[in-house]
């Protein structure tokens, strides 16, 4: 790599970045357009701008870009927010992935395609772009809109397609069959790698940052978070998976951890940086030969992706007993074919079963779709309103009483899934950890012993896999413990199914202690072995292991929950009955500005402010002059109740705007006269946070400066200095 055209290459981009990223601000339109126009301008097939001298150095840094963004995404995206939509999102994909095939296949079929290619065609118009909605939503306000959110889990959910369309493809261009064989390993190795990965980062990963708290200021912390993305993202490589998967994993642990908003804060520069490349690298795809010649082809497919996308999402989301209006939403969300577009084009070409015409067409689909994302998403609301107008009330009548349906059968559910789900994934847990113990042994804790313990390998290979084993093994077999929150009723009911379950997962166990002996012993020697590991088992050791495997599990679950026990202050108990909570002020805070004395949070929710944490910088014991902004975490005391009734009004943010930029927000002056509208009122009574979105910081009145106060009455000749958009702060002069 020529490291010298690698800087000219990144220079020259960023440079013709800037100037159309502004002038596409000025003029208010989505930035990422900006982005690909400016790769179009900088690319080979605009002659009137010198290019880039390399393209493969813009494919360098637009690969870092993607991981950053995957890794950005996570950390918004944990865990336990997937598994919460998880069900509407898996079923959501899989009507989208099997509509797009079907339409994809149809419209090959018309372009006079053969089937492998019709095949490929229909894969690469499934899958939606992540990192263009990503940066579409959040160039438009909309990140914690709550169909944003179902979006987001869809896209994680195709992308896990992705991987098992890849090798069902492959599989048929090559075999002209599906090998079960080799999808069901894909599947099992997917799921295999996603839970082991989940385990042993929830289960270290804090309990780490934990005692690295001390030294992890911003910079630390930054190193720290990209080197964990990094290496996650490698070792995905090396097991088989996408770089964009392992950061999305990484970014999905740490949001966990009480540091998700810092890390959040420290990787956003890096993350706009190298995002920014990857958008222009899309841009200097656009061929506009190409698209002269195959236009036909080329507005026929983004309209069947369009069209396709807005039809089958939102009928995905109404299957799953989502509103019309957030259906709508989603639908119009995904009008677009992205990254995973090209990773099926570039396996089809590289097999040599693909069309040498298709890539560049679908590139094209790919840059106009992306190009007309920002509009669909800002086309949804007022084409719900169209619809919600026209539609027949019978049919409105019809969707409101299915999604109330599907709400009702959820929460009567609950009780019975909660206990199934439990034992269910404890099974599933515990089972791979055994399989990833047995794997590890086999593979190269007995070849090691073969070398150095020579004819005693086998016997201390299955001891010390066993041992290994043993904690997990009794976790398995033992039932459950009722949980305080457990409906009596049904637990008494659920005797039967429970005592079933459990046999199952002693015969699991078995099954596993019968493989690591089997592997080295024969079958006489297995079966009198595991008779004697069971007794001891059971009689000796299952009293201690069973405490030690409930420490462990409640380790796992309070580093699963940090996030939101650090935040509630649960299991942070000070004295007696108060505990310290870690709250994040929202943008629609009603306190927001306020200096502490003038906030009243002792005297109407009862809590004592001990710390605030701004950016970089934490405050101790804050003086009641010390204002709060937007963005703060304040460290606060109190019972549960007063924090549960202090955390809805301090979280509160601001309703998204539907603008395409965000507003200019920045502390600024004006120089109040005689026709100011403020003349003679106070911050109060002129409602400048309702009307201006503004927030009055201080008054300078002739030599005098005034801290700004509720009852400070505005005069002509006034220097007031006010936090907002500029724009409308100068209405107020």
């Amino acid at each position: 790599m020529n490291t010298d055209g690698l800087i000219t290459d990144l220079a020259f981009i960023l440079l013709l970045g800037a100037v159309v990223t502004v002038l596409f601000k000025a003029i208010r339109q989505p930035v990422v357009l900006g982005y690909i126009v400016a790769g179009f301008l900088a690319s080979p097939h605009f002659e009137y701008l010198p290019s880039v001298t390399t393209e493969a150095n813009i494919d360098f840094w637009a690969q870092i870009g993607i991981v950053v963004l995957l890794f950005s995404l996570g950390l918004e995206f944990s865990f336990r927010k997937l598994m919460r939509s998880g069900g509407s999102a898996a079923v959501t994909a899989g009507i989208i992935v099997a509509g797009m095939m079907v339409a994809g296949f149809a419209v090959g079929h018309m372009l006079h395609f053969d089937r492998i290619n019709c095949l490929f065609l229909g894969g690469m118009l499934s899958m939606s772009s992540t990192t263009i909605i990503i940066k579409a939503f959040t160039d438009m306000g909309m990140r914690q809109k709550k169909f944003a959110s179902l979006v987001l889990a869809v896209l994680i959910v195709e992308d896990l397609f992705a991987v098992l369309m890849m090798v069902v493809l492959s599989s048929i261009a090559i075999n002209n069959s599906v090998e079960g064989s080799q999808l069901f390993f894909s599947v099992g190795k997917l799921v295999f790698f996603l839970v082991i990965w989940f385990l042993v980062g929830v289960y270290v990963l804090p309990s780490l940052l934990g005692r690295m708290r001390a030294y992890l200021n911003g910079e630390t912390l930054l190193v720290v978070s990209m080197g964990l993305c990094l290496g996650m993202a490698v070792f995905s490589v090396y097991c088989g998976f996408s770089l964009a998967l392992g950061a999305f994993v990484m970014g999905s642990i740490l949001a966990g951890t009480s540091y998700a908003e810092r890390i959040e804060n420290v990787v956003t520069p890096v993350k706009d940086l190298f995002g920014s490349v990857f958008f222009i690298s899309v841009g200097m795809m656009v061929q506009p030969q190409v698209i002269v010649q195959y236009w036909a082809p080329i507005l026929l497919l983004s309209a069947v992706v369009v069209v396709g996308m807005i039809v089958f999402g939102t009928f995905g989301m109404l299957v799953t007993g989502q509103t019309l209006k957030v259906a709508i939403q989603s639908g119009f969300s995904l009008t677009q074919i992205g990254e995973f577009a090209f990773i099926i084009a570039t396996l089809g070409m590289s097999i040599g079963v693909l069309d040498t015409s298709l890539y560049p067409i679908v590139v094209a689909v790919s840059v106009i779709t992306t190009f007309t994302t920002p509009y669909f998403i800002r086309m949804s609301l007022p084409a719900y309103n169209l619809i919600e107008r026209h539609l027949p009330r019978r049919l409105h009548f019809l969707i409101d009483r299915y999604q109330k349906g599907v709400d009702k059968d959820n929460a009567a559910g609950r009780p019975w899934s909660r206990i199934i789900k439990r034992y269910l994934g404890r099974t599933l847990l515990y089972s791979i950890i055994l399989l990833a113990i047995s794997i590890l042994s086999g593979r190269y804790l007995i070849p090691y012993l073969e070398h150095v313990a020579g004819e005693w390998a086998g016997l201390l290979g299955v001891i010390a896999t066993l041992a290994a084993m043993a904690p997990f093994l009794v976790a398995l077999i033992l039932p459950l413990n009722v949980r305080r929150d457990d409906d009596a009723s049904l637990v008494r009911a659920s005797t039967v199914p429970r005592v079933v379950l459990t046999l199952v997962r002693m015969l699991i166990a078995l099954a596993f202690i019968v493989y690591v002996i089997h592997s080295v012993y024969s079958a006489t020697v297995t079966v009198c072995v595991v008779a004697v590991v069971l007794l001891l088992t059971l009689l000796w050791f299952s009293g201690s292991l069973r405490r030690s495997m409930m420490k462990m599990e409640a380790k796992f679950m309070d580093n699963l929950n940090e996030r939101e026990l650090r935040r509630s202050g649960k299991k942070n108990a000070v004295v007696n009955d108060l505990h310290q909570a870690y709250i994040t002020i929202g943008s629609g805070c009603r306190f927001a500005g306020e200096r502490l004395m003038d906030s009243d949070l002792r005297r109407a929710y009862g809590v004592n402010v001990v710390g605030i944490q701004r950016s970089s910088t934490f405050i101790p014991i804050p003086n009641g002059r010390t204002r709060i902004y937007p963005g703060d975490t304040i460290s606060v005391i109190g019972t549960d109740e007063q924090i549960e009734r202090l955390l809805p009004d301090a979280e509160a943010e601001l309703p998204a705007g539907g603008n395409a930029t965000p507003a200019d927000v920045r502390l600024t002056s004006i120089l109040l006269t005689d026709a100011s509208p403020l003349i003679d009122k106070t911050p109060r009574s002129s409602s400048l946070r309702d009307s201006y979105n503004a927030l009055v910081v201080a008054v300078d009145r002739g030599d005098e400066h005034i801290d700004s106060r509720p009852d400070l009455i505005f005069r002509a000749g006034d220097i007031v200095w006010m936090v907002g958009d500029p724009h409308e702060i100068a209405k107020l002069k």
